[in-house]
């Protein structure tokens, strides 16, 4: 089961539909819970155990939390000032020691899953040294679990923190951990996202229906006309990149960069049309990142929910710690306002993307990749004073005309080297890889047929860039806050379902799928 199989669209989605709309409101959100527990048994059988533990763990460290708040409350009242302080500052290393014990369950239960075998290769290849070896160990995971461990740890942190209050209902928490369009590529939602709306049991509408049946067929365009056709010349290219020039591997860099995009893009395209469809609205998880002018912004255009917890749950509190508040104090006094608060800053984005490099995967090149755009970043933060007062002297608008666009096609092409280290299969070849676009770059592959060899001929190439272009002027209108479906649903019912028979019609007959095409399983859901 995958979003974007018929599996999904044509017989899951449209019985939980069904069934959701038949059953009395009070009821309806159960529907959705036991559609998203079986969801979650088709995908990944009984590890569902792994996320029943941690639903019933974060409903038990929230009630526990708020216990402490309240007892607080009432332990502070008709005390003195000093005293008050005295017991609050207590209960506040007590709430910690449950928040951090609570914290440490989750990501040690994912770590574990996720990290052991990258752990224990690590570790062999030091002891190698001393003629000692320990015996490979390894875990079945459970599709999904980086999202919903995160979603987890942020509800128990805002509980902590008050901005939520804990839930006593645990089928409501149940459905929060496991809607089925977001378990397994996200968007990672916070409670106060969609907890409610879950649960208000809301029927399904006109409206509703039709603009998520919309975004599931735009997810569904992106993916099997354009992330799944690129996908054997990528696959091709990266298993044998010895094979081809700096040119070719250039162009498959960036093919799969497409494809990416596309690919999870598209996945959030299906799921946050599917839970609209029950009048759920998930938080986008995408803004047209490749409109990006630096690698900072794109990275708040693209997972956006990745990186809006990160700068929550890691930036901040790193930020606003007791020894980066020191540490900038000092840096004021020294370098001045802007470079002083950078010196903190640099230490929290460090850990953000350590931890997001960690996040992807259990390999070096992921670290590598998190590293990466650490650097891409800093050197950013660092030049920004001055490139700005540069420009500002020579009246020169960084934001529009033709330094906006070179400094847009200056941030793809970044992002494209970055994901040279994503794709490949390990840091090595990543590396290799990445300086044979500088030692041995050509355009003679293109011309010899090489990339046609490679699994794309010239139909296919004429196909995608076709749809490229389709959903390249989709994302022009939507960065000039143009709602396309919004504008659809204001024109003649005819047009507006021709528009839409029409996209599905291209997915048929141009969609890479068939007996002899193997299917690419969601790109994301491994990470």
């Amino acid at each position: 089961m995958t979003y974007f199989g018929p599996e999904y669209f044509a017989l899951f989605l449209p019985i939980v539909a069904l069934l959701y709309s038949i059953m009395p409101k009070k009821v309806r959100p159960f529907v959705l819970l036991l559609a998203s527990y079986q969801f979650f048994w088709l995908i990944s059988g009984k590890l569902i155990a792994y996320l029943l533990f941690s639903t019933v763990s974060i409903h038990h460290f929230g009630l526990w939390l708020d216990k402490l708040q309240r007892e607080k409350k009432l332990a502070v009242k008709g005390l003195e000032k000093e005293e008050k302080k005295s017991v609050k500052a207590a209960f506040d290393r007590q709430q910690n020691l449950v928040l951090a014990f609570a914290v440490i369950i989750h990501i040690g239960l994912l770590a574990v899953l996720k990290y052991t075998p990258f752990a224990v290769s690590n570790l062999n290849l030091i002891l190698a040294h001393f003629n000692v070896q320990v015996s490979k160990i390894s875990f079945m995971v459970p599709i999904g679990i980086s999202f919903y461990t995160l979603q987890a740890v942020s509800y128990m942190t805002d509980v902590r923190r008050g901005t939520v209050k804990a839930d006593k209902n645990l089928f409501r928490l149940a459905l929060y951990m496991s809607f089925f369009p977001q378990t397994m590529e996200g968007p990672i939602a916070r409670y106060s996202d969609t907890a409610q709306q879950l649960f208000n049991g809301k029927q399904i509408d006109y409206n509703n229906f039709v603009f998520g049946f919309e975004r599931i067929v735009f997810g569904l365009f992106k993916k099997i006309i354009i992330a799944d056709r690129l996908n054997e010349f990528v696959k091709s290219v990266f298993d044998q990149y010895e094979k081809y020039d700096g040119g070719i591997i250039l162009i498959a860099a960036i093919a799969y960069t497409v494809e990416l995009y596309m690919d999870f893009s598209g996945a959030m395209d299906i799921g946050i049309g599917s839970a609209r469809i029950f009048g759920v609205k998930l938080p986008e998880n995408f803004r047209q990142p490749f409109f990006s002018k630096s690698i900072s912004e794109f990275w708040t255009r693209w997972h956006i929910t990745l990186g809006t917890w990160f700068r929550d749950y890691v930036y901040y509190p790193v930020s606003f710690s007791g020894f980066s508040k020191k540490l900038t104090a000092a840096g004021r006094k020294r370098l001045g306002n802007y470079f002083g608060p950078l010196m903190a800053g640099t230490i929290a984005l460090f850990c953000v993307w350590l931890c997001n490099g960690i996040w992807h995967g259990s390999a070096w090149m992921y670290i590598f990749f998190g590293m990466y755009h650490f650097a891409m970043i800093f050197t950013g933060n660092l030049f920004n004073p001055v490139i700005t007062k540069i420009c500002s002297k020579l009246h020169i608008n960084r934001e529009k005309g033709p330094v906006a666009t070179i400094r847009i096609v200056k941030t793809s092409f970044l992002v494209v080297l970055g994901e040279i280290f994503f794709r490949a299969h390990g840091l090595a070849e990543g590396l290799q890889m990445f300086a044979k676009i500088f030692t041995n770059f050509s355009l003679k592959g293109i011309t010899s047929g090489d990339i046609t060899k490679a699994g794309l001929d010239y139909l296919d190439v004429i196909v995608v860039l076709i749809a490229v272009a389709a959903v390249f002027v989709i994302s022009v209108l939507k960065e000039k806050n143009v709602d396309i479906c919004q504008r659809l649903s204001e024109k003649n019912i005819v047009l507006r379902w021709g528009v839409v028979l029409a996209a599905v019609t291209c997915i048929i007959v141009f969609g890479a799928y068939g007996a002899e095409y193997i299917p690419v399983a969601p790109m994301y859901a491994d990470f």
